[in-house]
């Protein structure tokens, strides 16, 4: 698989207007996925492209562990079950981005972490569903 480091985001509208409404500050990476995206309708979103509660794949790319993660709303955040905050470092990274890039984030300590987007294994827009 291709992996690409970029800045290049997909948004969708709905996903814009949803993550607005949030009563929390923003993490730096969501700040620059939003200030990058390209924003468009959620029936125009391609289907390889991480939005809000996609359920998708990612290599670690020093360690080589492969995480099943679903990206979710902070009320619903679970990390150790796999359901990361867009308001996570790790959440904001992945937000918008397409199968086979690379996301980038730090953790708390200023630790770098990379990661490839495998797949996308379900995407609300892909399956019809432009309201959720």
């Amino acid at each position: 698989m291709k992996k690409l480091l970029t800045s290049e985001r997909w948004m969708n509208e709905l996903d814009l207007a949803r993550i607005s409404k949030l009563n929390a500050p923003f993490p730096p990476e969501l700040n620059a996925a939003l200030d990058n995206a390209e924003f468009i309708k959620p029936q125009d979103i391609p289907a390889d492209v991480v939005t809000m509660n996609s359920l998708f794949t990612i290599v670690e790319t020093e360690s080589g562990s492969t995480n099943k993660l679903m990206l979710c709303y902070p009320s619903d955040a679970e990390p150790a079950k796999g359901y990361i905050s867009v308001l996570s470092p790790v959440g904001a990274s992945l937000l918008g981005r397409k199968a086979g890039t690379v996301a980038q984030w730090a953790t708390p300590n200023g630790e770098q972490h990379f990661a490839v987007i495998k797949e996308i294994l379900f995407q609300p827009e892909a399956s019809g569903d432009y309201t959720t």
